[in-house]
């Protein structure tokens, strides 16, 4: 009993340290939570320009078939206009023709001519004595459309050099990421694997489609559908971390991603985050035993009487400590 007593007082004396610390450590957990807000408040403006671009490039499509349609139309109307001008241009061209020719032949062929004409115009029906003014009309009806038309055909230049600039910009924007992306998953995926390589490759162009190619060590080349369960969540991992790693946060939370692994994969999952730990402040939920040796902090929760539930945090390197003490 006195030895048990003498083994309480240290504890007891050290309950304001560890009080403190465990104040510390809150605070600093509030300050990791404000700067994921602020990385995830980032993040929602990158996803809304991204989603303006597209809505912008959706609202040009639409105009562009829009004006397309008004082009149509206006490029129907100006044939019919031109085919009316050259129809009256001609009519005025043989009436002038007929007054010159009059002019220079004697009454008795005039006259000639006169009935011959008359008997023609008696064929034709009624002669359109307004054709003049209804030539003019159509004359600034055909420059007008003339107008209209090559405003029209300017702006939808505009449109597509707008689409242009906007497809070239996403295309940079992605290609870039894509090859930073690759890059960082053929570094991670042999130290996740010891061995192998894995890679990012375009099915056709930029829009079509990503493949992912994975060969452990030991094997061949082949899709995920014929990796194992455990292989296909490490290779999943492996792509995960290469993305994270282009813009990390100060913490990353998992959840169970280990329960699909055997041991020895267990094992290369927790090399994975005790090198990337380094960088990224890990939170991670398991049920796994090699796991839960490889964290520093230990949380859990127990029931010491039913209908209530404790919160338990142990330190792993002071509970070391403290066992190599008990047993000097």
């Amino acid at each position: 009993m006195e030895q048990s007593k003498k083994f309480v007082d240290p504890i007891q004396l050290e309950l304001p340290s560890l009080q403190s610390q465990y104040t510390e450590q809150s605070q600093l957990t509030e300050k990791l939570q404000k700067t994921w807000s602020d990385w995830q408040v980032e993040l929602n403006s990158v996803q809304s320009k991204q989603q303006k671009l597209t809505e912008m490039r959706h609202l040009h499509q639409q105009n562009d078939e829009k004006l397309r349609t008004q082009l149509e139309e206006k490029r129907l109307a100006w044939q019919v206009a031109k085919s009316d001008l050259q129809h009256y241009s001609d009519q005025l061209n043989a009436l002038n023709a007929k007054v010159k020719q009059g002019l220079s032949i004697d009454l008795v062929a005039h006259q000639q001519n006169l009935e011959k004409a008359q008997r023609q115009f008696e064929k034709l029906g009624a002669v359109n004595l307004a054709a003049s003014e209804e030539y003019l009309e159509v004359s600034k009806r055909h420059e007008e459309l003339s107008h209209q038309m090559q405003d029209l055909e300017n702006t939808v230049t505009q449109l597509k050099d707008a689409m242009k600039s906007i497809d070239q910009e996403t295309k940079k924007l992605f290609m870039n990421t894509f090859d930073r992306v690759n890059t960082e998953l053929k570094d991670l995926f042999p130290k996740v694997f010891n061995g192998g390589e894995a890679s990012l490759s375009l099915e056709d162009d930029w829009q079509s489609g990503v493949k992912l190619m994975a060969r452990p060590p030991g094997k061949r080349n082949s899709s995920l559908a014929l990796l194992s369960g455990g292989e296909k969540a490490l290779t999943a991992l492996a792509l995960v971390f290469s993305i994270f790693r282009l813009n990390p946060a100060p913490f990353c939370v998992l959840d169970e991603v280990d329960a699909p692994l055997d041991d020895a994969n267990v094992g290369r999952f927790c090399n994975l985050v005790k090198e990337l730990s380094e960088q990224v402040q890990f939170i991670y939920i398991t049920h796994n035993k090699v796991a839960m040796t490889m964290a520093t902090d230990l949380l859990g929760v127990t029931m010491p009487e039913p209908g209530t539930s404790k919160l338990v945090t142990v330190n792993l390197e002071e509970a070391k400590e403290y066992g190599l003490a008990a047993e000097s």
